[in-house]
């Protein structure tokens, strides 16, 4: 066996590589992952090397057989856990500290995967959520409704085209979890030395035979139905948005099918933010997330996240979350929360940042006070919340 290469490169930093390095991986890059990184091809202003450029992602993309290519975070890896738990509603499943001191992002996969795995197999020991739909078949007896016209004009055909409901386990509810166990299976991150942790192959092949193997995206994992019957299915729901989310395109590598395992930070941390605030804002206040705002038939402006007053449902704070760590705020930026001020007649916006400002500000533009807070992702995150609500309150 050809030992693995892992290869580093931290949140927005870049890093070169020889002319004839990763000569397979490339087109690969280039082709599937512009989102995740950027990749400068060899020339004079790259001293003819390859340089890529981590664009505010973390996990891993398998390049070639030996080689993985680690997207690695600037923050605590057991924080990147804790955001999680609030953006993907986790903490409403009781981790265990065991899942919550996590070393490596890898452990965060592995520790999510093994959950999900065993609520599967405890569900489908007690019996998988059924549901009734509506299928069309030829039979030798009646069942539900006959197609009368279908029996016009066959009559001599002894079997009648009948419509009925069946009762099942074949349905979506099911079948997002059978292939949000594929996707874990088809991980990068699984090697000879870490297999796939042997709850999710028991999980997945419960439900082989039972349930049909198909394609879905984040949001079909979002806003279902739910009744006393499968109630415990928005949790699992919900653990299965995280995987679908953090699954790239997939490529071969190999004989194999690999998936990349990828976490798009800016996208988490506003979620985060959301999340916490939606669990700690006063009773005096409400907040909505990502609502849009109109402005012509081709215009929506979408803030990440406007408090409202509770009495009044008047915009009273609208923040916009800003996964980066530049000296001051981007002109474009305050631009930006302005033209949503005005357009909600809000008097106070914020840019929110996960690090300190060299130049934070602080000024009124006309009537708007426009501000640049931080909730800060180092330490410990409850602290960092208090102290980002005192400061908004200020």
């Amino acid at each position: 066996m050809v030992p693995i290469q892992t290869v580093e490169i931290e949140e927005y930093q870049d890093i070169m590589f020889n002319h004839d390095y990763l000569d397979r991986a490339w087109n690969l890059l280039w082709e599937k992952y512009q989102k995740e990184v950027e990749v400068d091809f060899p020339s004079p202003k790259t001293k003819n090397k390859w340089k890529i450029k981590s664009k505010g992602w973390v996990g891993y993309i398998p390049l070639t057989p030996e080689i993985i290519l680690y997207l690695k975070p600037k923050v605590e890896v057991g924080n990147i856990f804790r955001m999680l738990e609030y953006a993907y509603k986790f903490d409403d499943l009781e981790f265990g500290k065991g899942y919550i001191n996590c070393d490596k992002i890898e452990d965060i996969y592995s520790h999510i995967a093994n959950l999900l795995a065993k609520r599967i197999i405890d569900r489908e020991s007690q019996g998988l959520y059924r549901a009734y739909v509506p299928k069309t078949d030829y039979l030798t007896f009646v069942r539900g409704r006959i197609d009368i016209q279908n029996a016009i004009k066959k009559p001599w055909n002894i079997k009648l085209k009948c419509h009925y409901d069946e009762q099942t386990v074949d349905i979506e509810d099911n079948q997002i979890l059978a292939w949000t166990l594929d996707i874990i299976i088809n991980s990068s991150l699984w090697t000879e030395q870490v297999p796939v942790p042997p709850s999710v192959r028991q999980a997945y092949h419960a439900l082989q035979g039972l349930v049909t193997l198909k394609e879905f995206q984040p949001e079909d994992c979002i806003g279902r139905i739910y009744n006393y019957l499968n109630q415990d299915y928005q949790l699992l729901h919900s653990l299965c948005r995280f995987f679908v989310e953090s699954a790239g395109p997939s490529h071969q590598i190999g004989d194999r099918t690999m998936l990349p395992f990828l976490i798009d930070m800016a996208k988490l941390y506003e979620l985060f933010v959301a999340k916490w605030l939606e669990k700690k804002l006063p009773s005096h206040l409400f907040f909505k997330r990502q609502e849009p705002i109109n402005i012509s038939s081709n215009i929506t402006f979408i803030p990440d996240i406007i408090l409202y007053e509770a009495l009044t449902e008047k915009a009273r704070y609208i923040l916009d979350t800003k996964y980066k760590t530049p000296d001051s705020p981007a002109a474009k930026d305050v631009a930006q929360v302005i033209a949503y001020a005005v357009s909600k007649e809000c008097q106070e916006v914020i840019l929110v940042y996960p690090t300190s400002l060299k130049y934070p500000l602080d000024t009124l533009i006309g009537n708007i006070r426009v501000r640049s807070l931080t909730f800060s992702l180092d330490g410990n995150l409850e602290d960092a919340g208090k102290s980002f609500l005192k400061e908004l309150f200020f």
